[in-house]
């Protein structure tokens, strides 16, 4: 195992801290970026085309994405050209990716009926390719750009390891679903044939715990936390019932919570929109933070922190289209006032989802450095202070 340096160590302490509610030297902040993000940054600070952002700011803690493909295989390009390109997966999906369009467009899954659904079969979640084989995968490889030919898993984590905590990354039940059969399947097939989905959910539960596991296993104690990605909601709540996620996708998510925690690791889930209708359910499940708190979906974590008090974390909420877009008086009152949620721990500081390509490097560097100068304990908030959060 590699030798951690004293401010990655720092850093540990300072989030394992803020995940038990207990006020460590100051408040944690990171990000995940948008890969357009990191290109404006680099060039407006004159950065070399290798510069690393975590590196750059010392950030404190750092998201890997293993080889979560049901099946294992480089991707299929279908056609390319020069600001065009459509492959297919190995979720069997058709992925338009154009070039200057910040997210790709579904076009097709091949597992388009109930019968291809239920046919449906999963590679080994144990396969040592998913962690210790570079590669193509959909999770890490196809976002804002397309990546080919990811390095090791196992050797990206190697690598963060000396300097920065490091969290490895798990879809949950619904993010699985809907990469492998599509939203509007699967919303449809929810309806029509509950019996058949039901049991489809089970079995890729039964692959998403059992790659938890996995992971955390080729990890080799090098993890120091997972995140859980999975949107279930958007700006005006659930995407489907409370009832449907409690029957089927809640118990996948609580054993993975146990598995991770079992092996001594914190959980951060990732869900975008707002679902605090099952906010109680995570609270009930052990979750130690839910990110990202998507302020245009009216959440507010000052507001969160006063309904659950410090029975769960959380993780985000500075408004990605303020930071861009505010006036600087306007983003540090934002800023500010949302640092009272940190009082007696429990929050990490992040945008609203990730960082977008609209923020500049200037307005990036003007939350990180209010965050670092206010966020030390105890809090420094002035006439933003909100005492009542003490």
């Amino acid at each position: 195992m590699s030798i951690r340096s004293a401010s990655c160590l720092a850093k540990l302490d300072r989030i394992n801290k803020t995940l038990r509610h207990e006020e460590a030297d100051r408040v944690p902040i990171s990000d995940f970026f948008w890969t357009s993000f990191l290109n404006r940054w680099k060039q407006e600070l004159g950065l070399p085309a290798d510069a690393d952002i975590y590196k750059h700011y010392d950030l404190d803690w750092v998201c890997t994405v293993p080889n979560m493909d049901p099946h294992i295989r480089p991707f299929e390009i279908i056609k390319e050209e020069d600001h065009d390109t459509i492959l297919k997966t190995g979720f069997e999906a058709i992925i338009r990716r154009r070039e200057g369009v910040q997210m790709p467009y579904f076009e097709h899954f091949e597992t388009d009926s109930v019968e291809k659904m239920t046919a449906f079969r999963f590679d080994d979640p144990w396969d040592d390719r998913r962690f210790f084989s570079g590669g193509d995968n959909q999770l890490a490889g196809i976002g804002d750009v397309i990546t080919r030919n990811s390095p090791p898993w196992i050797d990206t984590v190697k690598s963060i390891h000396p300097d920065f905590p490091v969290y490895g990354s798990i879809c949950e039940g619904h993010e699985f679903l809907w990469r492998i059969v599509g939203t509007e399947n699967a919303f449809m097939w929810m309806a029509l044939y509950p019996e058949e989905i039901g049991a489809f959910i089970k079995r890729l539960g039964t692959f998403l715990v059992e790659m938890t596991k996995s992971q955390i296993k080729a990890g080799g104690g090098l993890l120091d936390g997972m995140v859980i990605w999975g949107d279930v909601a958007y700006v005006n709540g659930m995407l489907f019932s409370p009832v449907f996620w409690r029957e089927h996708f809640k118990p996948i998510v609580r054993e993975q919570i146990r598995v991770c925690h079992e092996a001594g690791i914190p959980v951060i889930y990732h869900g975008c929109g707002n679902a605090t209708a099952i906010y109680e359910d995570f609270i009930e499940i052990g979750l130690d933070s839910y990110n990202p708190l998507e302020a245009k979906s009216g959440l507010d974590v000052v507001q969160l922190r006063k309904q659950y008090g410090h029975r769960m974390g959380f993780c985000g909420n500075i408004d990605a289209l303020a930071w861009a877009n505010d006036t600087l008086p306007e983003l540090e009152a934002q800023v500010l006032r949302k640092l009272n949620a940190a009082k007696g721990g429990g929050y990490i500081v992040q945008s609203d989802h990730s960082v977008p390509s609209n923020v500049s490097a200037e307005r990036y560097e003007f939350v990180l450095n209010l965050v670092r100068k206010h966020g030390g304990y105890p809090l420094k908030l002035g006439a933003f202070d909100l005492p009542e959060l003490g």
